[in-house]
Formats: structure tokens, C-alpha cells, sequence
């Protein structure tokens, strides 16, 4: 296990804890994070609710372009991700300069690469057309992303101080930020997507109006509170922040693009099976969608558990305690695997009754898409550990600051295994939608089995 940077002087080494303390130790960190994850994809949650309420084609637009925005959104993510084992690392050294320099850097990364993707968004109608989508949703779904990508600077910067603040054990902030921005997004959705209160009448366009304004606000409250806390104010996050620090730039680009990469590789595998849904009908597609609100909602429990992991364990990599780092990894894979076997049970008795709150109860499609949705639950209850176990794994490994490699499985495993396997199931065999959800039951199952061993094998 590599020193510390700096060569600066340890604590003392933690004395042995049991198996209960470490669990609570994870549920700790873990468990204001979740609520984050939680509330931060309960904007898309109400999103599709209140679209699927407007109307179908709405909700199909609405869905297929924050399809194209997440998966942009995640591989800019990366850097912030890369902010969040530094930071622990250097913390739990008493590196505090390091703390400051590489997350400065992470948001000049997120500022460059949302320059760089911002033309994707802007002239997104025409590649949707491309991509054999039905007309009138590919031109609502560029309509979308022509508004919502101007979100995604505020939104990369808010997930920097996000890494940045769960790194410092200061995550209950991250979660009232968020709970604040869905707060929000409720009530500006319901203003502009129906055209309440003499607002206009916007449909998707209102959703994607709202999300800006969402993430303006996160940003905001998450800033004011990492410059305003006495306890913060001595990393000294935005002193000269437009001088640029190359050699930290080097460092969070160099963990933080094969994360981006690795995430993209995942976050695309599911845009690519909303392509093929689209191909077998919007209702289809629109099943699909709530399929995948779903079922990302109890993701986003192991996705916490995952970043709880991530700090304890770049935590114990600063201490050089490989004790603690092996006792905090148990105990969040355990924790995770719990959950992931208790979630299989709701979906396999409350399948129907979860895809139906995303519809009117008159909406003449819901006779055929609440079946839909709920076969595409039942699979999912088989991807529910495969699932867990890749992101509490990916979590692990960038704790220990090793990105590249699992970059290369990510990709081998979605890309190669899993988008075939969807493909040669649900079009060449016939089995569709059921078919496809099992190509990604096999590239989930294939990237957590790789990335567990080489975890276990590192330490």
C-alpha cells in the first residue's frame, strides 16, 4: 500500500474493531449519502411521473433525452469521483493544500469537458432522427436537451463539492442540498409543464426548463456552505481559482477519465437499450423507462453504500492501515448484499402497483404498458446482486486509487458481453424487451465477478 503524498506524519493506527462497528461506521458515512442519490434521482422520478401524466409522447421525449443527458452527465462525473478518494486520502494524511488543489482542478476538469460536449445537447434532434427514433419524440427529445444541457456545468460542479464534503465526513449538507433541489423541481414542473398559474404550457420543455434551475440551486446552497462552515474555511477551496494548478490538473485527469470512461461504458450499455426498446414501439420504450426508474431508485442505495466505501477506504489507504481498509470493505459488501437480496422480494410481489403509479389511471396505453413494465421487473430482480456488487466493487478499487484496469473491465463487460447478449436475445431469438434486460443481467454479472476478484486479490 503506497505512503501518503508528502511523506507527512501518521496518526496511530486504529485498534481492531468488531464486524458490527464497521457496519455502523459504513451506515454512518452511508446513509446521509444515499438520501442524496436518492433525492438527486428523484428528480428524474418526478419528472417521468408528471410527463407520464402529461402524455405519452412527452414522457418518451422527456425519458430518451435524460437518457442522452445522464449518459454525458455520468462520463463527466468521473472527475468528481477522482475528487473524492484524494481528498480522504489526503485528509486522513494531513495533507490540507492537497485537499484544496485537486478539487479546485476537479472543477476546472468539469468546466472543460461540459465546452467540450455542449454541442452534443444543442443539435440533438438530428442524431435522435438517426437513431430510428419516432419523429415527433426525436424533435421533443432535441427540444429537451437543447434546454437542460446548459444544467450540466452547475450540475458537474455540484457533484465536485459533493465528493469534496462526503470526503470530509460532511454529508448531511449533500443531502438537504438535494432534498431542496427536488423540492424545487416539483414545484416548477407543475407551473410549467401543464401551464399552471398562467405559465406557459410546455410539456418536456418545461421539465428541462425546471432541471436547470434545479441545479443552479444546488450548486448555490452546496458553495455557500463549503466557503461559509469555520470548520472548511481553512482549505480555502476558491482562493486564486482561475490560476491553474497543471500538476494537480494531471492528477485528477489521470484517476478521474478512465472513472468518466468506466461510468460511460456502463451509463451508455442502458442508452443503448433505450435505443433498442425504441425500436419495438414507444410504448415499449415507455415501459422501459419506468422499468428503469425503478429499479435505478434502489440502485442508488448501493451507490451510496459504494461512495461510504470509497472514503473509508482512501481514508485507511491515508492512515497506511490495511486492517481497517480490509474491515471497512467486508462490511460494506455485506451491507450492500443484504439489500440487494431484499430488494429482489419488492420487485417480484409489488411489480404492477410500482409501474402503475407512473401512469394516469385513464391513459388508454396504461392496459398495456403496466404489463410491459412489470416482465421487465421481473428481470430486473435477477440483476439486483450483479448490479450491487459491480458499483459497491468500482467504489472499492477507486478508494485504492486504481481506475485504469477497471476501466477495461467495464467496457469489456457491457460492451462486448452484455450489449450483444441483449441484442442476439430480444431481436435474433424474439424474445424483445425481456430479451434485451437479460443482455445487461449478463454484462452486470460479468463486470462484478472481475471486479471483486481484482479487488480482493489487491489487498
Amino acid at each position: 500500500m503506497a505512503p501518503p503524498p508528502g511523506g507527512a506524519s501518521l496518526p496511530p493506527t486504529p485498534v481492531r474493531r468488531s464486524f458490527s462497528a464497521n457496519a455502523r461506521a459504513v451506515l454512518v458515512l452511508g446513509l446521509p449519502l444515499i438520501g442524496s442519490h436518492v433525492a438527486q434521482f428523484a428528480l428524474h422520478v418526478t419528472d417521468t411521473i408528471m410527463l407520464g401524466w402529461y402524455g405519452v409522447t412527452d414522457l418518451a421525449a422527456g425519458a430518451l433525452g435524460a437518457t442522452v443527458f445522464f449518459v454525458l452527465f455520468t462520463m463527466g462525473i468521473g472527475f468528481s469521483q477522482a475528487v473524492m478518494p484524494m481528498v480522504a486520502t489526503s485528509a486522513a494524511s494531513g495533507e490540507d493544500t492537497e485537499v484544496r488543489r485537486v478539487t479546485r482542478m476537479g472543477m476546472w476538469l468539469s468546466l472543460i469537458y461540459f465546452v467540450i460536449v455542449l454541442p452534443v445537447f444543442l443539435f440533438s434532434a438530428p442524431i435522435l432522427n438517426l437513431l430510428g427514433q419516432d419523429p415527433e419524440v426525436a424533435r421533443l427529445g432535441g427540444a429537451y436537451l437543447a434546454i437542460v444541457g446548459w444544467g450540466l456545468a452547475p450540475a458537474l460542479l455540484a457533484m465536485v463539492l459533493k465528493s469534496y464534503l462526503a470526503a470530509l465526513e460532511r454529508t448531511q449538507v449533500v443531502l438537504w442540498a438535494t432534498l431542496l433541489g427536488v423540492a424545487v423541481n416539483i414545484g416548477v414542473n407543475w407551473l410549467l409543464i401543464f401551464g399552471n398559474l398562467g405559465f406557459p404550457e410546455l410539456g418536456a420543455r418545461g421539465a428541462a426548463t425546471a432541471s436547470v434551475l434545479v441545479q443552479l440551486v444546488t450548486l448555490g446552497a452546496l458553495l455557500a456552505y463549503a466557503l461559509w462552515l469555520p470548520a472548511l474555511r481553512h482549505y480555502q477551496l476558491l482562493v486564486r481559482f482561475w490560476r491553474p494548478d497543471w500538476a494537480a490538473l494531471r492528477q485528477v485527469n489521470a484517476l478521474g477519465l478512465p472513472i468518466g470512461l468506466a461510468l460511460l461504458a456502463e451509463t451508455g450499455l442502458f442508452a443503448a437499450s433505450a435505443v433498442m426498446m425504441g425500436w419495438l414501439g414507444k410504448e415499449m420504450l415507455a415501459a422501459h423507462s419506468i422499468a428503469l426508474e425503478i429499479t435505478a431508485m434502489f440502485f442508488m442505495v448501493h451507490l451510496g453504500l459504494s461512495n461510504a466505501a470509497t472514503v473509508l477506504v482512501g481514508r485507511a489507504r491515508g492512515q497506511r492501515n490495511p486492517e481497517a481498509l480490509r474491515a471497512a470493505a467486508k462490511a460494506s459488501v455485506v451491507i450492500s448484499l443484504a439489500f440487494a437480496v431484499a430488494t429482489m422480494g419488492v420487485y417480484l410481489i409489488f411489480a404492477e402497483p410500482m409501474v402503475g403509479l407512473f401512469l394516469k389511471p385513464d391513459d388508454p396505453a396504461r392496459a398495456v404498458i403496466v404489463p410491459m413494465g412489470a416482465s421487465l421487473l421481473m428481470v430486473a430482480a435477477l440483476f439486483q446482486l450483479a448490479d450491487g456488487g459491480q458499483v459497491m466493487a468500482m467504489g472499492l478499487l477507486r478508494g485504492m486509487q486504481d481506475t485504469r484496469q477497471p476501466m477495461v473491465i467495464a467496457a469489456v463487460s457491457y460492451w462486448l458481453i452484455g450489449l450483444p447478449a441483449g441484442y442476439a436475445l430480444g431481436f435474433i431469438l424474439g424474445w424483445e424487451g425481456t430479451g434485451v434486460w437479460l443482455g445487461l443481467v449478463a454484462g452486470l454479472t460479468c463486470a462484478a465477478v472481475a471486479l471483486h476478484a481484482r479487488f480482493w486479490r489487491s489487498i
